[in-house]
């Protein structure tokens, strides 16, 4: 019988306290905008971003229509991303735009959806659909405030790293038929990207790869058309030292170049010289490797 009392003793007071609700449940639950918006300042300001977002969601119909509307709705915005949820705040920050185009916030949660957009883009090998979506926004925010807002430099940081992500994207997906050893598809498929953008970033290794392909397109052929397609060699070769004399590639190329003076009965150095000569490229090849590997691994960490 002792113990049976013990126990519903027990039992009372846990059911006491699982009725108790914090300061702070009661208040989200409550209809007391004026101490609900003061505590999600307080929480805002405090750094505790998850409970002032709450606390502005919990308010954003009350305040709805009133003076405090785009404030409450943009501080729900700014705190979901100040706590790094950022497919909320996008979310957030693009229903305000659409409310509030003239909110003295505007141009802030403007600029802080980009932001929340281009934290959601992927690398380079992924699917760029986000990539483009955000430089679109971009310029978009741009052409609204082209001189006089304290982003533009961000603006131009983002762009430039999401250019160079679909730049490289581009460049890939065209050395990938390199890779497979179809010389012919991958010269049509990275001239084809110098054709869509001839500033791309990968500039020099797209004409790189071109000549080579092409040379090694030749070199594979039946001999009745080697000399033909050795002459479209030499054509890229003169192209890519024409624009780029001094590249890291001029000496691996100047090689090719000679191989095919060669096979078109042009050549009148020694093949001894040839070889010396791959031999000191395959060195120096094998070192501009090593020292790119190690900059991808930088970079890797550093991200």
């Amino acid at each position: 019988m002792r113990i049976s009392k013990m126990a519903l003793a027990l039992s009372a007071t846990l059911m006491a306290l699982g009725s108790c609700k914090t300061q702070y449940e009661t208040l989200l639950g409550s209809n007391d905008v004026d101490a609900k918006y003061k505590a999600a300042m307080e929480y805002f300001n405090n750094k505790k971003y998850q409970k002032a977002a709450q606390l502005f969601e919990s308010m954003a119909v009350l305040t709805s229509g009133t003076e405090r509307d785009d404030t409450v709705q943009y501080y729900w915005g700014l705190s979901n991303y100040r706590y790094k949820d950022y497919y909320t705040a996008e979310s957030n920050f693009a229903k305000f735009m659409e409310n509030f185009p003239r909110s003295p916030f505007a141009e802030d949660a403007r600029f802080l959806r980009l932001d929340c957009m281009y934290r959601a883009t992927y690398r380079y090998e992924l699917d760029q659909a986000p990539t483009k979506a955000c430089l679109a926004a971009i310029y978009e925010y741009e052409r609204e405030y082209p001189d006089d807002t304290p982003h533009l430099e961000a603006c131009r940081q983002m762009k430039a790293d999401l250019d160079e992500r679909l730049d490289r994207k581009a460049y890939e997906n065209a050395k990938l038929y390199y890779r497979m050893e179809d010389y012919l598809a991958a010269r049509i498929a990275l001239r084809n990207v110098l054709k869509e953008n001839s500033d791309n970033l990968y500039r020099e290794d797209i004409l790189y790869y071109t000549a080579m392909s092409s040379y090694h397109y030749a070199r594979l052929s039946v001999p009745a058309r080697q000399k033909e397609r050795y002459l479209t060699f030499v054509d890229d070769y003169l192209n890519f030292i024409g624009e780029l004399p001094d590249s890291r590639y001029r000496r691996e190329l100047d090689v090719m170049y000679r191989r095919s003076q060669k096979a078109l009965g042009r050549y009148e150095g020694s093949d001894e010289d040839l070889k010396l000569k791959a031999k000191d490229f395959e060195r120096e090849r094998k070192a501009l490797e090593k020292e790119s590997k190690k900059n991808e691994t930088r970079a890797g960490k550093v991200g």
